[in-house]
């Protein structure tokens, strides 16, 4: 694992914003139980925040077990935000993914380490030049059993001394997920041609094929 997000952190440097805006402070409602979310019998969901949407839904669509990934909102204030609403970095929320996945094929643990893998957890509300608090590295667990899990993952990425600085990675209970427009969906794989997508998820997707080639559909 050590080697697989070392070399898979290293794609992390280059990065040209989508959405800038400025830095405002998070605030948001604090939630005791998680809300929960309706699946299939046997499945279960993960949602992550670690930068721009676009990019983490991409990595976690070739991930084998996966059966789906949604782009969305969450962690904020304002209801139904729209993409332009939350550029604004005044609503608090995160551009985020709500991935349902089969236990039985992806352990948990397996996307914590792709996640943590595939963004900077060390970067305080930005990804690369993507700034602001929606761009914020953040786990929404759905249960205390992904609390404990994620709680874990971190101890143990720390006491391997894997990253230079501390992780800054926010572990908050799953709240309100509201779905990214239409367009934001599935965005890599209709635009892979653009400028974005060229460089800056690309890269993050060689990679990945290139270390997780045994996690992969």
């Amino acid at each position: 694992m050590r080697n697989s997000l070392k070399g898979l952190s290293l794609v992390l440097g280059l990065v040209f914003g989508s959405c800038t805006a400025k830095e405002k402070p998070i605030v948001k409602e604090e939630f005791k139980e998680p809300v929960k979310i309706k699946v299939k019998e046997g499945m279960e969901v993960a949602t992550f925040a670690g930068g721009c949407f676009w990019c983490t839904e991409a990595v976690f669509l070739e991930i084998k077990g996966v059966d789906k990934v949604v782009s969305g909102y969450i962690g904020g204030t304002t209801k139904n935000p729209t993409y332009k609403d939350i550029c604004t970095g005044e609503t608090g929320h995160a551009e985020a993914i709500q991935i349902t996945f089969n236990p039985n094929e992806v352990a948990y643990e397996d996307l914590l380490e792709v996640f943590f893998a595939t963004h900077d957890p060390t970067t305080l509300n930005r990804q690369g030049a993507d700034v602001g608090t929606q761009y914020r590295s953040e786990i929404f667990y759905h249960s205390e059993a992904q609390k404990t899990k994620v709680e874990n993952y971190i101890q143990l990425l720390e006491k391997e001394k894997l990253y230079d600085k501390k992780i800054v990675t926010k572990v908050s209970s799953a709240s309100v997920f509201y779905n990214a427009e239409e367009y934001h969906q599935n965005y890599y794989n209709q635009n892979s041609s653009q400028g974005y997508c060229q460089m800056v998820i690309a890269p993050k997707l060689e990679k990945l094929r290139k270390y997780y080639k045994s996690k992969l559909k």
